[in-house]
């Protein structure tokens, strides 16, 4: 079929709405009809060809829901009707991490994530002259409708409006993953978030949800850290008027016991690493560009200060996103006031240059408006 959709031609180039060819899902895949989709950094890592070479053209997003209109003859866990968030790492559940546990690292979806393509390593994607596009991390939701792995959707609980549950298979899965599996945060422990963007407040959010004593907020953006207040930051720190690590070591004396960098910068890990206590930990859950590399002190590891990665929020995303949403829908984790901007599928380029700006948190990207049920 012939859909409309974001194609990004050449890195650092504007992102264009072109129609393209979609073909059919195969034996284990299913056809989603785009209800919205939010606009992540690593849409931008992918626009600036920040994230490797050869990653063009290519139709980005993935971050979005839908309603299911095909399946494969293979697929079980869905029906035509269903309503479905996506999951960008449709884990194969046979590969060695996917067996120990680790869904989030399968292994075959990260090599043709990198690709660009679908499980079997190719594309359902093509321009009008028939050239082979990329599925934007498996997913390539800034389109009327995609062809994605069975497993990359997951179904949803009934009551939450469609435009919310877009948030779910990133922003929200990543951010709350970070600290329930990653940090492991336990009522009544202090911690420290640094960046507050989309991810950044999903963080908050889940350090809130655990129970934590002390969450200071750190960013450069009033703005946005009047966001983290309503989110369930105890404290703000603006980066751009004082020294931020002084300022939460002032908050928290001997520093925090876990500390979450959401940026994806050198100087803020660094940052992140000098406020943790002795015997406390980094989280990093920013996207840091290719060739970034940070020096960290080696005499603290004397203090077992610990420091490790976090992707996709180190969680079976196929189990815990719904229980995310059905959070959401009971009104135990509020999406609405995280999106700071909607607009229609020709403004995906304005979203990319706002978070080029450092403006706003989230935007949604509304495909259709019908499915995605947002409030006049």
């Amino acid at each position: 079929m012939r859909i409309r959709a974001a194609v990004l031609r050449e890195p650092r180039t504007p992102v264009r709405v072109e129609e393209v060819e979609l073909d059919p899902p195969h034996h284990d895949e299913v056809l989603v009809r785009i209800a919205a989709a939010g606009v992540c950094h690593s849409d931008l890592h992918l626009a600036e060809g920040a994230l490797g070479k050869g990653r063009w053209p290519i139709v980005l997003g993935h971050e979005g829901a839908g309603v299911v209109e095909e399946i494969g003859s293979s697929v079980t866990h869905v029906s035509v009707g269903d309503r479905v968030a996506l999951c960008f790492v449709p884990a194969c559940g046979s590969c060695a991490q996917c067996r120990a546990g680790r869904q989030n690292l399968c292994e075959p979806a990260g090599r043709n994530a990198v690709k660009g393509t679908l499980m079997d390593g190719t594309s359902r994607l093509r321009s009008a002259d028939g050239t082979a596009l990329q599925h934007g991390l498996m997913t390539a939701c800034f389109a009327e409708r995609v062809v994605v792995a069975g497993a990359g959707a997951v179904p949803l609980p009934d009551g939450l409006p469609l435009w919310q549950a877009a948030l779910l298979g990133c922003g929200v899965v990543t951010g709350i993953g970070a600290v329930r599996n990653a940090a492991r945060v336990e009522r009544g422990d202090t911690t420290c978030v640094i960046g507050c963007g989309g991810v950044g407040l999903q963080v908050i959010a889940g350090a809130r949800l655990a129970g934590a004593s002390r969450i200071v907020a750190v960013d450069r953006d009033s703005d946005k850290l009047a966001l983290a207040r309503r989110r369930g930051a105890t404290d703000t720190v603006d980066a751009s008027v004082e020294d931020a690590g002084r300022a939460v070591r002032r908050l928290c004396p001997g520093g925090v016991d876990h500390a979450f960098e959401v940026v994806g910068r050198a100087d803020t890990i660094r940052l992140a690493w000098d406020v943790i206590r002795a015997g406390g930990g980094v989280v990093v859950v920013g996207l840091a560009p290719k060739g970034v590399e940070v020096s960290l002190p080696a005499i603290e590891f004397l203090h077992e200060k610990g420091i490790r990665g976090c992707y996709y929020g180190s969680t079976n995303v196929a189990e815990t996103l719904p229980q995310l949403a059905a959070l959401a829908r009971d009104g135990s984790l509020e999406l609405e006031e995280v999106v700071t901007s909607f607009t229609e599928l020709t403004g995906v380029e304005e979203a990319l240059d706002r978070l080029r700006r450092g403006e706003g948190a989230r935007t949604v990207v509304v495909v259709d408006e019908q499915l995605a049920e947002v409030a006049s």
